[in-house]
């Protein structure tokens, strides 16, 4: 009565991949500098930099991030942040803590999360990462390879 129909074509669209994460920096890792681009990312290790990202961000329960201004489609913290965050939808698991400020257009924490800040709620969020890239990777690489030599007559 309530089956689905396995050939819908809602069954055969392909998840975008600003929601599945692409990249994962392993618990044992200790990283510094910018992370920034297109893309899924999960945080075990800990992480100091900058962070703009046109995707998902999640720091699991062993990750540690260090961030003037997280900059996120989508966060989800069940490890620990320091700094602020501007994203779309904001997520603190339970073993979430969040030591920042946070805009954010939707909200969701669940019992026994931690967040020492202001929230900040709208119906928009700009988040400023600036134009979508156009450009496939294989598009990337035929830019970046190195031109060959011109033909000179001798």
């Amino acid at each position: 009565m309530f089956k689905r129909n396995p050939s819908s074509p809602e069954d055969n669209q392909p998840i975008p991949s600003v929601e599945r994460i692409t990249s994962v920096l392993g618990s044992g890792v200790i990283w510094q500098g910018a992370l920034d681009g297109t893309g899924g990312v999960r945080i075990e290790g800990a992480f100091e930099g900058k962070i703009a990202l046109r995707g998902m961000l999640v720091v699991g329960e062993t990750g540690r991030v260090t961030c003037e201004n997280i900059r996120a489609n989508t966060v989800i913290v069940a490890g620990a942040v320091r700094g602020n965050i501007t994203t779309q939808k904001l997520e603190i698991r339970a073993t979430g803590r969040v030591w920042g400020d946070v805009v954010t257009t939707a909200f969701v924490t669940e019992e026994g999360s931690f967040l020492r800040g202001q929230i900040r709620m709208e119906e928009s969020v700009d988040l400023e990462l600036g134009p979508a890239p156009e450009t496939t990777p294989a598009e990337e690489a035929d830019a970046t390879a190195p031109d060959p030599e011109p033909a000179t007559d001798k």
